[in-house]
């Protein structure tokens, strides 16, 4: 039997916490996380039509780097929009502000889509990735906040996640402590919907949502698939998949907090496993179990805990459950390391801004400094 966790409680702490992310690791100049919650040193104009922008100071990405993945969280009523643009700085160059997203919670009157055909010699987006062709050190973030009748989303949260692709991740020991642990996690398939089409990352999204929503006594956030499908769906790439969009959807809810980053290894997995809270991973279906057909679309699932020899727990969405398959699946930790890798160990973190989070000894996410002195309650067995 795995020993299972159980949040009892989660105490409250002032709302606006300051955001900090270590230095990079010195073991690796793969990946590095920038948080921001605070966004007083960021110069505030209007633009012709009377939307309020918001432009970064030139923020350090602490490695070299060449794929960039910008996260936001936003209190956004209905009639707002919010548009996310970046410049990546080196050696006295700035290329131009290319969009990461023009995001809007309804879709309707300002729809949510990325930008198609942004390439150029410096770069080019992939749905919610810069790509440069070239290594850079810095980058300023554009947030314009609009909407109709006056109205303004409230921006809570960005975060940029730097990486550099051509370095491999480093190798390290893993976190036992996690071994023969599982976080309680409601089971949904991403099938058996009307007009379900590649919904594994609503899936997954709805999943993780589904146990905040039972530890908070949250019931708002506990979301059917399709709700979150349509919360978070990209009318240019045509499907759900668009990373930024789904944190930007969970990020949205009051008192959470959601964004994509990328670690080194499983054993990264393992600490917030350790504390509590599931992770959910962008990785092959194919390679997660050999002998499946090759299918090179990615995949989201959420690692909810580690069997006693480190083997990997997860919700996979892909299940058929009219076929008698099950969503709970544990697979081998070499196969989701292989997995995992076709995404340069892409992941969604979400959880409550409360949430006491692991240590962060590797710079991939964002510590809570406040946040951390608080040490949820447990119960084990």
């Amino acid at each position: 039997m795995f020993r299972r966790l159980n949040l009892a409680l989660l105490l409250p702490v002032a709302l606006f916490l300051d955001c900090r992310t270590p230095a990079p690791s010195a073991k690796t100049g793969f990946s590095h996380f920038a948080g921001f919650d605070d966004f007083s040193t960021f110069t505030r104009s209007q633009n012709e039509r009377g939307e309020t922008i918001l432009l970064s100071p030139e923020i350090k990405s602490g490695i070299p780097w060449n794929e960039l993945i910008v996260s936001w969280n936003a209190d956004a009523p209905t009639g707002t929009f919010l548009k996310v643009e970046a410049s990546a700085h080196s050696a006295g160059h700035a290329t131009k502000f290319y969009t990461l997203g023009d995001w809007s919670p309804d879709n309707k009157a300002f729809p949510r889509t990325s930008i198609l055909n942004q390439k150029d010699a410096d770069g080019s987006v992939h749905t919610d990735t810069l790509v440069l062709t070239h290594l850079s050190d810095a980058i300023q973030i554009r947030v314009t906040l609009g909407g109709a009748g006056g109205l303004r989303p409230t921006l809570k949260f960005l975060g940029a996640s730097f990486s550099n692709t051509k370095v491999p991740t480093a190798a390290i020991a893993p976190n036992h402590a996690a071994w023969g642990k599982v976080v309680p996690t409601p089971e949904r398939s991403q099938h058996g919907y009307p007009d379900a089409s590649g919904w594994c990352s609503p899936a997954a999204l709805s999943m993780a949502l589904a146990r905040w929503a039972e530890i908070l006594n949250r019931p708002e956030m506990n979301l059917p698939v399709p709700q979150v499908a349509g919360a978070v769906y990209d009318t240019s790439y045509g499907g759900t998949g668009n990373w930024a969009f789904n944190t930007a959807f969970a990020g949205s809810l009051p008192g959470m907090r959601s964004y994509v980053t990328r670690f080194d290894d499983l054993s990264e997995v393992e600490n917030w496993i350790d504390a509590g809270i599931p992770v959910i991973l962008s990785a092959r279906w194919d390679w997660l179990k050999p002998g499946r057909p090759p299918d090179a679309v990615g995949h989201l699932i959420v690692c909810v805990g580690f069997t006693e020899n480190g083997d990997v727990i997860v919700n996979d969405p892909s299940a058929h459950l009219d076929r008698g398959q099950t969503v709970r699946q544990i697979y081998r930790r070499e196969d989701v390391l292989h997995s995992w890798s076709n995404s340069h160990h892409t992941v969604y973190l979400v959880y409550p801004i409360t949430a006491h989070l692991p240590g962060n000894r590797q710079g991939h996410w964002c510590d809570n400094p406040e946040s951390n002195r608080i040490a949820n309650a447990w119960e084990t067995d």
